[in-house]
């Protein structure tokens, strides 16, 4: 009997240019497999479920068509054992595998039992590196050893030094390292942005599939018309439309937001990302390549702005994740416990700017990251939300969100519920901000001006009750020492009318 090698591919491991594939060999026989486990962890988007499946299916039939060794397990096949263990246990002890590997998992969960697996086997097993990532699992870890803070934009500039990235020798391209100040314009009136490149792809079997079961999933599906990126194709077509289309003006709008712009210049390579279809390097080339070809048109502040967030953020965030979990999520600097208002599940309130946010989370699985973090990130913030509630919204409604990279951001940068290992300082604002930086307020049926009685937007009252609330933990931060001089400077009847109105707010959530 020959050596057989059973190799594991995870639903967020479509890498075509892994090492794994350069060459094909009779005795590796690939896997992979939708299982309840998966799509039980959480309520997903059927969306989301839907676009992993989709993307699962297109990766297995091109592994197929280069002569690989292919395993599929669909979501309702008879021999399909709905777990990783049960199904890869199966099918070693069956056809005899003499080898077992896999690539190392990017959610802690997936890890631990893919360890408890292995540590069990009666063959023996390799790891291997996804070779997706420009840092290792421990590399941030690393290189902040011993320090009390975990400054984002010193690992960026690390990781801009380590891969050459922007620089000349070692110091960066144009001298300067940083160019946000540039990039938090408000979209002009009549601005129309190009609008977003969407797909046209067939997931109606899928969908079936999702339906004869039990899965619990929310929203819906145009499944005729799935609009994300599926396979490596749509995903570098998408790269190209972001670097033409997008790039020139991504920087300056990043953080703005307008009524039915659902996309603006923002990439949605997310999930092509998260996927694994196509690489951070890759990502990153083009746009640098697209910036050299016409630096006239794509202006350096743009290039920069998308750089850091994908060699900067996206690689700082997976850093923090593997150096923190498992306590990372069960954090939860503010005790805050109250539920998620029911309208995140509906999008309807009569606040115009969640509105929006949520109902375009709602239709598209998607919203760019001002809107989850200044929007439904601050609002959540503001009510107490416990963040295990607004984790699992998160993690459910989004297409791109693996624990990863939602955990870190949602509650390290959103709710601050890490007491500030991802942000300096907690991410809310009144309505001042999210009318400085969006078009929603206008049409809203609350007054953004008010901060008390008819109609007042609930940002401006809820806003001075969380500082007041959490002044023990906050007052000390050099971040927002300001803001407590203003509520001290305040009347004492102005106080109480804000806390007043807060409270009431509070109380009748739900209708708000």
């Amino acid at each position: 009997m020959g050596h057989k090698t059973l190799r594991l591919i995870l639903g967020d491991q479509l890498n075509c240019n892994h090492s794994w594939f350069e060459k094909t060999d009779d005795s590796v026989t690939y896997i992979m497999m939708e299982i309840r486990t998966e799509t039980d962890y959480a309520t997903h988007h059927i969306q989301k479920i839907a676009g992993f499946f989709a993307a699962m299916r297109e990766f297995s039939k091109d592994l197929k068509g280069k002569n690989h060794n292919c395993i599929y397990l669909k979501l309702n096949d008879n021999h399909n054992l709905q777990s990783l263990e049960a199904n890869l246990s199966a099918i070693i002890s069956k056809e005899h595998y003499t080898t077992f590997e896999h690539q190392l998992p990017d959610e802690y969960r997936v890890d631990l039992l893919l360890k408890n697996f292995c540590s069990q086997l009666s063959i023996p097993f390799n790891v291997y590196d996804t070779e997706h990532f420009f840092s290792t699992r421990d590399e941030l870890g690393k290189f902040f050893e011993g320090k009390k803070t975990f400054l984002m934009e010193n690992f960026y500039r690390a990781m801009r030094k380590k891969h050459h990235v922007l620089m000349a020798g070692d110091t960066p391209t144009t001298g300067q390292w940083n160019y946000d100040e540039e990039n938090r314009k408000k979209l002009p009136k009549n601005h129309k942005p190009t609008p977003p490149l969407v797909f046209n792809n067939n997931v109606y079997e899928i969908e079936q599939e999702i339906l004869k079961t039990d899965i619990k999933t929310m929203e819906t599906i145009d499944s005729a018309h799935f609009i994300w990126p599926v396979n490596r194709k749509q995903s570098l077509e998408m790269l190209d439309f972001f670097v033409t289309e997008c790039l020139p003006l991504f920087g300056s709008y990043q953080d703005a937001m307008a009524p039915d712009e659902w996309s603006l210049y923002h990439s949605r390579l997310s999930f092509s990302l998260n996927t694994k279809i196509i690489s951070p390097a890759e990502v990153i080339q083009a746009a640098i390549e697209a910036w050299q070809k016409e630096p006239e048109i794509i202006a350096y502040n743009q290039l920069e702005g998308f750089v850091r967030q994908i060699i900067g953020w996206r690689e700082y965030m997976r850093g923090i994740y593997w150096l923190k979990m498992p306590e990372f999520a069960a954090l939860n600097f503010f005790n805050h416990r109250e539920k998620l208002p029911d309208w995140y599940w509906t999008g309807k309130t009569k606040m115009n700017c969640l509105k929006n946010a949520i109902t375009q989370s709602l239709t598209f699985a998607y919203a760019h990251h001002i809107q989850r973090l200044m929007i439904t990130g601050n609002f959540a913030l503001l009510a107490g939300t416990d963040p295990d509630e607004v984790d699992a919204w998160y993690l459910g409604i989004y297409i791109d969100a693996l624990d990863w990279v939602e955990i870190t951001n949602t509650r390290g940068m959103s709710q601050f519920a890490d007491g500030g290992i991802v942000g300096t300082k907690p991410y809310v604002s009144s309505a001042t901000y999210i009318d400085k930086m969006s078009h929603y307020c206008g049409t809203c049926f609350y007054n953004k001006a008010k901060k008390t009685g008819d109609k007042a937007c609930p940002f401006n009252s809820l806003y001075w009750n969380f500082y007041d609330k959490h002044e023990d933990k906050l007052a000390k931060n050099p971040r927002i020492g300001m803001m407590y001089k203003v509520w001290h400077k305040m009347k004492p009847e102005d106080k109480t009318a804000l806390l007043k109105q807060a409270d009431y707010y509070l109380k009748n959530i739900n209708s708000l």
